[in-house]
């Protein structure tokens, strides 16, 4: 799958590049605290939580009692990690 258009610009090169440069957990949560509000950043944190128990076969059921997600998020969560770019699987066998 490619990455959209709109995402392939100079300002985002600028701010992956900056992503990158990041050295430690404290760095990357202080940048992306700058960057992003608490209620965003706790549903990024979320919504990977939702991608890690789907790779663990949990149920939807069992994933919405957890994370208080709704079941049009997993499913979304679901669709990404089985059909997205890749990211989610990359990360998760990179973390496992």
């Amino acid at each position: 799958m490619e990455i959209e258009k709109k995402l392939q610009t100079k300002t985002m090169q600028n701010f992956l590049r900056a992503i990158l440069a990041l050295q430690t957990e404290k760095e990357v949560l202080a940048f992306l605290r700058d960057v992003l509000t608490v209620e965003e950043l706790m549903e990024a944190s979320r919504r990977w939580q939702v991608a890690q128990m789907l790779a663990q076969d949990k149920t939807f059921i069992e994933i919405q009692e957890r994370t208080k997600m709704s079941s049009a998020t997993i499913s979304r969560i679901n669709y990404w990690l089985h059909h997205g770019m890749g990211g989610y699987q990359l990360m998760l066998k990179r973390l496992s």
